[in-house]
């Protein structure tokens, strides 16, 4: 189960939604023209956050960092799951525009 990070709100929910199976609250996290980055692609648009999303294995989240930064919140986890080389440590969330209640881009990498 993912630890909850301190910081905003929505990057709290972010956590507590990512590691459950796709529900219809984790893609409403996600402004419509929303972008997310991970592994150097890019996917913009609720449909192709749904589509990265099912290409993906459901993991968990030990949060080992949140820094507040002048280009967003960056939070530092330990990933666990079915996938090659799991755990993961050190992966980083770049929530780099976003508001109350809703991300605009989101940069997944190490």
């Amino acid at each position: 189960m993912a630890s909850a990070p301190p910081g905003p709100e929505i990057v709290r929910r972010y956590f507590a939604l990512a590691s459950q199976p796709d529900t219809e609250a984790y893609f409403g996290l996600f402004a419509d023209d929303a972008v997310v980055l991970d592994e150097g692609k890019e996917y913009t648009g609720i449909a192709a956050i749904r589509a990265w999303r099912g290409d993906v294995p459901l993991v968990s989240y030990e949060i080992t960092d949140v820094e507040e930064t002048a280009a967003g919140t960056v939070v530092t986890a330990t990933i666990t799951g079915d996938f090659p080389g799991s755990p993961f440590a050190g992966l980083k969330f770049r929530f780099e525009e976003y508001d109350d209640s809703r991300i605009r881009r989101l940069r997944i990498a190490p």
